[in-house]
């Protein structure tokens, strides 16, 4: 089925929730619906490639729409939270009626209390303010590749991998804008920390020092010792377990690729008309 050509009745209304206390992170409210058109929630799973592999969790899911039509028309499993009791019962009762209550279910809880590390895909539209209290959340509780997708407000200081924009004439009468925006992020593995690099000898014959400090989650800056000397990192992005970034040695500029273990990297080096592979390991 194409995603675009959803009938009436996967027509979505998302759900607005306003932000939760800040001292004590206490269940959010929901708030006023804002109607969409059933192709901006396929556009939004198209563009996080949502597939039959795929657990999607919503929080603040509303009417279940989002995983419902992840489930229906995407192949995936995963839930919904929401603590509109009406709400959760309606989306549960429209899981049954589509033949898909085995893969799309809903619960009322709290947002922040909820479980997610089952996710590789994590949906939401919230406020702003709570958008921003659940980043540590999902950092810490999110395994790396995880896709998180947010409606019209983004997380502060994550740079998005892709976003994608259109206007809505129904959320006029609501937020009184036409203006909406998907933003799409990829959760990093941790980097930051001290590393010990092997690498070949025509870069070093000693060890190298690797400082990794993340900038701005997905960027990463950092230096390398080389035979004692400091040499700043370029061009270093975290996405997912994937690591890259580009050093000067010896008058040679080289890529560095390499997958992220928890304590250890694997990856290859180009640069100077030379390849090779390069290993790190945490410092101890």
């Amino acid at each position: 089925m194409n995603a675009r050509a959803l009938s009436a009745a996967t027509i979505v209304s998302l759900v607005l929730a306003l932000p939760a206390p800040a001292a004590d992170k206490t269940a959010v409210n929901a708030g006023p619906y804002v109607p969409s058109p059933s192709s901006v929630v396929s556009d939004m799973l198209k563009l996080a490639d949502v597939g039959p592999k795929d657990f999607v969790i919503d929080l603040g899911s509303g009417d279940g729409r989002i995983v419902l039509t992840a489930a229906k028309v995407f192949g995936a499993r995963g839930f919904g939270v929401d603590i509109n009791e009406k709400l959760v019962k309606e989306a549960n009762e429209a899981a049954k009626q589509q033949g898909i209550a085995d893969r799309a279910s809903f619960t009322v809880q709290d947002l922040f209390k909820t479980d997610i590390r089952k996710a590789t895909v994590v949906t939401m539209y919230l406020l702003p303010d709570t958008v921003n209290m659940l980043k540590d959340k999902l950092l810490s509780d999110l395994a790396p590749g995880t896709r998180i997708l947010s409606h019209d407000y983004g997380l502060a200081g994550w740079m998005p991998d892709r976003t994608m924009e259109f206007d809505l004439q129904d959320k006029v009468i609501v937020t009184g804008v036409s203006r909406t925006i998907i933003f799409l992020y990829t959760v990093p593995a941790r980097v930051e920390g001290d590393w010990i690099a092997k690498v070949p000898p025509f870069i070093s014959k000693q060890p190298v020092g690797l400082t990794l400090t993340p900038h701005r989650v997905i960027r990463v800056a950092g230096e390398a010792k080389i035979a004692g000397k400091e040499v700043a990192l370029h061009e270093g992005i975290v996405h997912g377990d994937n690591l890259q970034f580009r050093l000067v040695a010896g008058g040679a500029s080289y890529e560095f690729t390499g997958t992220i273990r928890e304590k250890s990297i694997e990856g290859t080096l180009d640069g100077g008309g030379l390849k090779g592979s390069w290993s790190a390991e945490r410092a101890k």
